[in-house]
């Protein structure tokens, strides 16, 4: 059972569904209500430039609001950046999100693709910098990386940002999940911004506002930021979207609850799943990739439970699974379940 991706609760209604990664505290009551408030402008276009939302983004993120662009979720804006830059060559780390290289590849991009290795815990490494070549155009990673969950060491994507500014090299670092990492901040390329960097940001994952579609990209120039702003569809964000992300930046103690529930959670679970006989792979994020026979996801869904089967994504295959980090109450009725899987 290979998905494309999380969270199909449209073909299992009713289901545990612990193939999204979203926060396990739900959407915020402020988002909710802010949704609720603004049904009377939706007789109306919403703002395409998203002025009042980019001004509130830029006083969270310290970035200056000419430089952010607003999107209809994060794949949106990795579909505008391929679109607008539209590299000849580009690097992408797996495995990793499938969408990076479905964008590439309907531009006809030369994908070049760098290999993340299971005997390092699937942990990004110095030879990165390698396949960073004068002849490539883009290059895309994620931290922490789906579906592994590893973050990237500071020191190399300092070194990897300014390789990138050295050979011209356009690099988007997705960071949708970020906001669950422990001293995330620390590991952003927030730190180490320049002309040739994008970071990508979305509120679907921390505030869980998936079905809202939102995300942001933090650009290094305003050449970057016009290029993105000027690619895709004109309104691209919704007035509900727009009014939930400014409620969700008013939200000052939200953030730290999601964080902390997640990171003692994912110890729970990580405990849990290698106690079981499963090999689990570290994680910063809210969700963990783990190792077991093949036709697990399978044999869940017949108890009532989905979790992310990786087989689809490059570089595994169908023994690796993803679970989200969810409450415990959730973490338990999966264990119970795989239990029951194993013994039968």
């Amino acid at each position: 059972m290979f998905q494309r991706h999380g969270g199909d609760v449209f073909t299992y209604p009713g289901i545990l569904d612990l193939s999204a990664n979203l926060s396990p505290l739900g959407m915020p009551e402020s988002v909710k209500k802010a949704v609720r408030e603004c049904a009377d402008s939706c007789a109306q276009y919403p703002d395409p430039l998203c002025r009042s939302l980019r001004e509130k983004l830029s006083v969270h993120e310290d970035h200056p609001a000419e430089k952010i662009v607003c999107g209809n979720g994060a794949d949106d804006l990795i579909y505008r950046a391929v679109h607008s830059i539209r590299p000849a060559r580009a690097v992408i780390a797996v495995p990793c999100f499938s969408e990076y290289e479905k964008a590439l590849s309907e531009t006809g991009c030369d994908i070049i693709r760098h290999l993340l290795r299971e005997d390092e815990d699937f942990l990004p490494g110095p030879d990165i910098l390698d396949a960073l070549t004068a002849d490539v155009d883009m290059l895309m990673l994620c931290t922490p990386n789906n579906p592994t969950g590893q973050l990237i060491p500071p020191e190399l994507l300092a070194a990897v940002a300014r390789r990138c500014e050295e050979n011209d090299i356009v690099f988007l670092c997705d960071e949708c999940f970020i906001g669950f990492a422990e001293n995330g901040e620390e590991y952003s390329l927030k730190r180490n911004m320049n002309s040739k960097t994008i970071v990508l940001r979305a509120f679907t994952k921390l505030y869980a506002m998936a079905g809202l579609r939102l995300g942001y990209a933090l650009c290094g120039s305003s050449s970057l930021a016009e290029k993105l702003r000027e690619s895709g569809q004109y309104w691209s964000v919704s007035a509900p979207a727009q009014a939930g992300g400014e409620a969700a930046l008013s939200e000052t103690d939200y953030p730290r609850r999601a964080a902390e529930t997640v990171a003692g959670e994912r110890r729970y679970l990580t405990e849990e799943l290698a106690s079981a006989g499963f090999k689990v792979y570290p994680s910063s994020a809210n969700y963990i990739l783990f190792r077991a026979g093949e036709g697990l996801a399978e044999r869940l869904l017949k108890e009532g439970i989905m979790i992310r089967c990786c087989g689809n994504y490059a570089g595994l295959d169908g023994t690796f699974y993803r679970t989200a980090v969810r409450q415990r109450q959730d973490s338990e009725q999966l264990l119970k379940a795989l239990r029951r899987c194993i013994n039968g």
